[in-house]
């Protein structure tokens, strides 16, 4: 059984990964943290996790995570990049849900997050947990920096094409949207449903965070650099990103033959699911479960192709791939806790 312990409980990856662990038959979460609700057992703040769990919300302690196999930070950025050091030497093993590990860059790291990187070696060590990708290298690190939910949408969809070096990666071009969870659990007034509802609007077109995430995974798949322009929109819907991706074919190439390089390349990927051709993936056929879910179109005399890809930002994009994370570096069954599919309606 592996003991696990939880840095930042009360936010909506917290009580995510709560739920995706309280059925997972390898873990027992030992300890989950919150240091504004510390006392108040997890089920009153939760009442879908009564009867799954008795424990409390505690004050994080350094010695009691030691004791854990692994922990996962679900945290605001800058939070974990302090602690982890302490929980390296102990041995423990870490999935931290925040960027504080993601990028390679350090000066881009600190432009976007606003402060200094305050443990650089670690931020070289930790391994970008796209699983897809990185398989093997997970299933042996200590630190494993989760991907963000746009940066996993986004790539997954371009990584065929990327790797084979059938477009041009220099205009690349991700529209995606977002449901309001993906901005946290905060106090903030423009997630009031009375400020999203009945409304849609792009945010960040000037730049964002995840765009230097999108653009470190996608050079490494074309081994070289990219032309990335990323635009995220907010849509009124609790759950769920779908990112149409645009990418210009370098040579003409047969539609058939595009579809059938999807299918091979996620053929053996359990949590990547590539629909028939000209299929229009939904938010809610992936809603709850850890699937990213795309389909290929291309329209009449164009050469561009689009490729639309759906997952769960909660799971997938952030829960869901942790614990697909922490299966693979235990070794156990990667889709252990995760096989339950989507809820619908």
């Amino acid at each position: 059984m592996i003991k696990i312990g939880i840095v930042g409980g009360t936010g909506y990856t917290g009580v995510e990964l709560l739920r995706i662990l309280a059925v997972h038959p390898d873990a027992e979460v030992k300890c989950i943290t919150s240091r504004s609700e510390a006392g108040m057992p997890v089920a009153d703040m939760y009442p879908n996790l009564r009867g799954h769990f008795d424990l409390a919300f505690s004050e994080p302690d350094s010695a009691v995570l030691a004791q854990c196999d692994l922990v996962f930070f679900a945290t605001p950025h800058g939070v974990a990049m302090r602690m982890v050091p302490e929980l390296m030497a102990a041995g423990v093993r870490v999935v931290d849900l925040s960027a504080d590990f993601r990028l390679k860059d350090l000066d881009v790291w600190a432009k976007w997050y606003g402060m200094p990187h305050e443990t650089p070696e670690w931020a070289q060590k930790a391994v970008y947990g796209l699983p897809e990708v990185a398989r093997d290298a997970i299933r042996q690190a200590q630190l494993v920096a989760n991907p963000g939910c746009y940066p996993t949408a986004v790539q997954l969809g371009f990584l065929p094409l990327l790797e084979q070096g059938l477009v041009d990666p220099s205009r690349l071009i991700a529209d995606a949207k977002s449901g309001a969870s993906g901005a946290g659990r905060q106090r903030n007034i423009g997630m009031l449903h009375g400020e999203i509802g009945e409304s849609f609007k792009a945010y960040g077109a000037s730049g964002h965070r995840h765009l230097p995430e999108i653009r470190q995974g996608l050079s490494l798949a074309a081994t070289g650099p990219v032309g990335v322009t990323f635009v995220p929109h907010l849509v009124p819907m609790i759950r769920g990103i779908e990112a149409t991706l645009y990418a210009e074919l370098s040579e003409p190439a047969d539609f058939d033959r595009l579809q059938a390089l999807y299918e091979d390349r996620y053929k053996t990927e359990p949590f990547v699911d590539v629909m028939p051709f000209g299929s229009h993936p939904e938010t809610r056929s992936v809603r709850g479960g850890n699937q990213c879910r795309m389909a290929l179109h291309r329209q009449e005399q164009s050469n561009v192709v689009i490729v639309s890809s759906v997952i769960d930002n909660l799971v997938k994009g952030a829960a869901g791939q942790a614990v697909q994370n922490m299966n693979i570096m235990f070794g156990l069954d990667e889709t252990q806790g995760l096989k339950a599919p989507a809820l619908l309606p």
